[in-house]
């Protein structure tokens, strides 16, 4: 029978500390808020869906809605860049959350968080609502993390640990367009860290300080956008079902024009139903965004804002640009055109560690018929350990023919030789780890040269001749 709606995340976390999935960051000196380390598994749960994302986006893209390839490239940025990118971006100004404080408890909240964040003095109750709580009228917060370059700490070498990857790969498309022959349409991806100084982080890895995002900046001609926005927000719905979330549990949102950048054509939002959640709310997965031209045409003029209904350079009292661009020439030729535009951008934005968490609350399952009550049913591109081999006994000459299989299985994916314990008691180990078969290797084994194959989902067991497991793997897992 599965456990009550409110004790699954609860249970979900513990497991995830158990099995080392993920552990809180400085855990032995009490932790840091904000802040989340991968376990053995959780790395490689992680890498896994970071490489899925890459073969599926980058490396091997379906086709466009013409029926056409494009090319996709990748980048690796630095995560310091040069302040004036933050200025021209507009994070500078912009990227900030409203927060109160509470005099009485020396708490700091998101403002529009209070009615939902329990009181640190009385838990039952929200911030602002107990007798004591002493707020603050609300005001601006800076997400961007500050530091310094050089060895003088002063304005003039202060630098920000970048908040989104985006910035990089804009800054970039001059270089790539140069070192490359891509053609319009593409995008360029990129996987990385990066940081922002949340008020109040919270719901295990949602919303953390550091996190891993995985981007696209898709850069078209501006007549094809809106049919590129459409390919990609709808690709990018299709992918999480393909990697085993319920589409019950996802839905696609349309951003309404009240909550649209004053930059975007369109936004949408893939969201999903995580356990921390109300019954019937969602939580941000990825932003799928038109962007327009806002990005390249800010870093080659300046800071855009909106006028008007158009986009205009930000100047100041005296006429001049606040925030001057680089004045590099940012615009793209095409040859087949015969025509020079600043191209249009398409941004399908993911959150790698929400995606994670995601994958861990989707496959979280409790069987109540089996020894161990708790699996983890991932899918099998996911899995952190994708087979394990046990011989049914450490005697008998059962090792002599598991090790062999074990080290050749090892050769191609992450796998697990265990020969301890009761053989339920191993399996519910890998049921725990999200393995999707097992391997024993048995008496039956010496007669006939079979091993029992077990499936992690059904608990089926079959026998195969073991010459055979390398190539039942490669069915089952896709490569």
């Amino acid at each position: 029978m599965a456990q009550p709606a409110g004790n699954v995340m609860e249970r979900i976390v513990a497991l995830c500390k158990r099995r080392g999935f993920i552990f809180q960051s400085s855990e032995i000196y009490g932790g840091i808020n904000g802040f989340w380390d991968y376990g053995p598994l959780g790395v490689e749960l992680k890498r896994n869906l970071k490489d899925t994302w890459w073969n599926d986006m980058v490396r091997n893209p379906p086709l466009g809605p013409d029926g056409r390839e494009f090319q996709m490239v990748g980048l690796d940025c630095t995560i310091i860049m040069h302040p004036q990118v933050w200025k021209c971006s507009g994070h500078l100004d912009l990227f900030s959350d409203k927060m109160v404080d509470c005099r009485k408890c020396k708490g700091r909240f998101r403002a529009d968080q209070i009615d939902s964040i329990p009181c640190p003095n009385k838990p039952s109750k929200m911030v602002g609502q107990h007798h004591d709580c002493d707020l603050t009228e609300p005001r601006d917060f800076n997400l961007m993390f500050e530091t310094n370059i050089g060895a003088v700490i002063d304005e003039e070498n202060k630098a920000f640990l970048r908040p989104e990857t985006a910035q990089g790969i804009f800054v970039n498309f001059k270089n790539v367009c140069d070192s490359t022959r891509i053609k319009i349409p593409f995008g360029i991806a990129q996987v990385g860290k990066s940081f922002r100084n949340e008020i109040t982080p919270r719901n295990f890895t949602f919303r953390s300080r550091e996190f891993e995002q995985m981007e696209i900046e898709f850069f078209c001609h501006p007549s094809e956008s809106n049919k590129w926005y459409e390919y990609w927000r709808d690709l990018r719905m299709r992918w999480y079902t393909e990697i085993g979330l319920r589409s019950d549990r996802l839905r696609l949102r349309e951003h309404g024009k009240e909550e649209l950048s004053h930059y975007s054509c369109g936004t949408s939002d893939i969201e999903y139903a995580f356990p921390f959640l109300a019954a019937g709310d969602f939580g941000e997965l990825e932003g799928v965004a038109h962007r327009g031209d806002f990005d390249l045409r800010s870093h080659m003029e300046g800071k855009l804002v909106a006028k008007d209904g158009k986009l205009v350079v930000d100047v100041g009292p005296d006429g001049k640009p606040k925030w001057k661009g680089s004045g590099k020439d940012l615009t793209y030729f095409d040859d087949e055109r015969k025509e020079r535009f600043v191209p249009h951008v398409i941004e399908p934005s993911a959150g790698a560690d929400r995606a994670a968490l995601a994958v861990i609350c989707e496959a979280y399952t409790v069987d109540e018929s089996r020894p161990s009550p708790e699996l983890m049913k991932f899918h099998p591109r996911l899995a952190p350990i994708k087979a394990a081999v046990f011989p049914l006994v450490n005697k008998d000459g059962l090792p002599e023919i598991a090790e062999p299989l074990y080290r050749e299985i090892r050769k191609r994916w992450p796998a697990q030789y265990d020969a301890k314990a009761s053989i339920g008691k191993r399996y519910a180990r890998m049921d725990e780890a999200g393995t999707p078969f097992c391997f024993t290797i048995d008496g039956q084994t010496k007669e006939d040269g079979t091993v029992t194959v077990r499936d992690r989902d059904t608990g089926h067991q079959d026998r195969i001749d073991k010459t055979r497991c390398v190539e039942f793997l490669a069915e089952k897992l896709g490569r």
